[in-house]
């Protein structure tokens, strides 16, 4: 049961929807189901002689009066709207059964606690099978507003309640992290126009993906604005200085003007504050940086991607949560660099984590400062990874089902169920990607006799694994990712000792693909040694690559406008 607290200033306009045929005729038989004073209620729904202007009138009768003393308008924001919604495949709920719901959510809330006799008048009406509107006006009898701090939480929990006792789907509470819905009209909007998401939902996706990818706040703006989002920047009267922003997507217009969301709004951690705790001076961003190898961030990548495992097994939630987060950001640019059928899986998994980025735990983002700038710097890499993009997938779907663990274990139960999804799509997407290169790999196995100097060194190295991952479909694979370490520059036992010490491989599936993957991302030392050399030579560092395009920061599947 879902209930979704929101605030107006028209209750006339409120009530002619309620009481209407809806935007689509989906309003066949509204009528009032529960209200402050039943008998005092008309209903337009059962009384074809009651009109709107009569109810609105009831309904207004406390605000009018008491801003009429006071010579001033009606209080803005003074209507509270709370649709309350069964999930799909509950059972049918009478009109009584319904009542009960509103009366319990209104007291729970503050908008009229059981036996108050001055509380704020309010309806409850159905037009559907499985949901009700609540509608009430914020002024009490006695001239003040009700106490209607967390409302939206109150509602959710009394929710809760009413599943256990009606029989109900329980779903899952929140923690007030959670972004703001579309409204229906948001989304009714969207359909007209031919568009797949609401405006709300495609800016969220957007920014998220563009904070994952710069270096800086203004960058961030820029970005944005390259991509056709306009921005409007909060400035401080006093300081000057910005302390907040709105977006507004392409062609999304209300009478001619654009619809602006806040960055707080799309989503908590998008707000100006938060994204400035992430995101580093523009001085720094402009830092210059030694040409690497062409590898090296998908190397850095995963390693800090198993170090970030390594921290949701301390007792810092702090630095797992900052850890968390900047995963997310890995996962967005992980998505915008990957190419093939694949990437379809690894959008739809930076997409829901999402939600498993953020929870009531006040993440500590310096601690996972390595991570974020890892995260990065896949961003900007040009060279393609081939088998190395592969291996960060492998790390990060074990990460995510990890994230999802330990947001269980802390009764975060969205973003646990956001974390498991993930975790899904980026397994889906690993099968889509390694299936070929993993039989690739098989065919190009060594030869029979260097085949048994690797088992030598695997029971030398593994004794307590080595049976394990000699059974284990992939073992042929990692012959051959053993033979190619070998010519870069690495001792097979050491290599294989090294790797397996990064995480336990006491519950893994199949060892030999874990040791393969890690082995895949380790650095080629003769290369390392040949740059070495030649830094001494008078090598000189450069800058960066340039930023990433506007095209590299977006995808046909994100782009606003596109049609069904």
């Amino acid at each position: 049961m879902v209930p979704d607290v929101s605030t107006g200033s028209s209750t006339l306009g409120l009530i002619n929807y309620l009481f209407g045929k809806g935007r689509r005729d989906e309003h066949t038989d509204p009528h009032i189901v529960a209200a402050w004073d039943m008998a005092g209620a008309p209903d337009p729904g059962r009384n074809p002689e009651a009109t709107y202007t009569q109810l609105t009138r009831r309904l207004d009768h406390h605000v009018d009066l008491r801003t009429r003393e006071l010579g001033g308008e009606k209080p803005q924001q003074h209507v509270w709207h709370c649709p309350v919604r069964t999930a799909p495949g509950d059972r049918y709920l009478t009109d009584s059964e319904w009542a009960e719901v509103g009366r319990r959510v209104v007291a729970a809330t503050g908008i009229a606690p059981e036996g108050d006799e001055k509380a704020c008048r309010w309806i409850a009406v159905r037009h559907a099978d499985d949901h009700i509107h609540i509608l009430a006006t914020t002024i009490r009898a006695d001239g003040r507003r009700p106490r209607t701090n967390r409302d939206g939480w109150r509602a959710q929990r009394e929710c809760r309640k009413i599943e256990a006792e009606f029989g109900l789907r329980r779903l899952k509470s929140g923690d007030l992290t959670a972004p703001r819905t579309p409204t229906g009209a948001e989304r009714a909007k969207a359909e007209r126009q031919g568009r797949e998401q609401a405006a709300r939902e495609w800016l969220r996706e957007q920014a998220y993906a563009v904070a994952a990818a710069v270096r800086s706040i203004d960058e961030y703006f820029t970005v944005l604005r390259s991509l056709g989002i306009q921005v409007r920047p909060r400035i401080g009267p006093e300081t000057g200085e910005v302390t907040g922003y709105s977006l507004a997507a392409p062609g999304d217009t209300t009478s001619g003007e654009p619809v602006w969301y806040g960055g707080s709004k799309l989503a908590p951690d998008l707000s100006y504050n938060r994204l400035c705790e992430r995101l580093p001076s523009q001085d720094l961003a402009d830092r210059p940086r030694p040409v690497a190898d062409p590898a090296e961030p998908w190397n850095r990548a995963e390693s800090a991607i198993h170090h970030a495992h390594g921290t949701l097994d301390v007792d810092d939630d702090a630095v797992a949560q900052g850890h968390l987060d900047a995963f997310g950001d890995a996962l967005h640019n992980l998505a915008r660099t990957t190419h093939g059928s694949h990437r379809v899986e690894l959008q739809a998994a930076a997409r829901v984590f999402d939600r498993a980025r953020r929870s009531a735990i006040r993440a500590d983002h310096q601690a996972a400062t390595a991570l974020r700038e890892a995260a990065k710097e896949v961003a900007y890499a040009t060279h393609d990874p081939g088998g190395l993009a592969i291996a960060l997938i492998f790390a990060a779907l074990h990460l995510a089902r990890a994230a999802a663990k330990w947001h269980e274990q802390r009764g975060h139960e969205q973003q646990a169920a956001a974390a498991e999804e993930a975790f899904h799509h980026l397994q889906a997407g690993y099968q889509q990607a390694s299936e070929p290169v993993l039989a690739d790999l098989t065919r190009r196995a060594p030869r029979a006799s260097t085949v048994r100097r690797f088992e030598q060194d695997l029971r030398a190295a593994l004794p307590d694994h080595a049976d394990r991952i000699l059974a284990d479909p992939a073992w042929p694979a990692l012959t051959t990712t053993l033979a190619r370490s070998e010519t870069t520059g690495h001792n097979t036992r050491r290599l294989l000792a090294e790797v397996a010490a990064q995480r336990e491989l006491d519950t893994a599936e199949q060892p030999a693909e874990v040791l393969n993957w890690r082995i895949a991302v380790q650095p080629n030392k003769r290369a390392q040694a040949a740059r070495k050399r030649s830094s001494t030579t008078g090598a000189s560092f450069a800058p960066m690559t340039s930023k990433p395009s506007v095209t590299a920061l977006t995808s046909k599947s994100g782009e606003r406008g596109r049609h069904r």
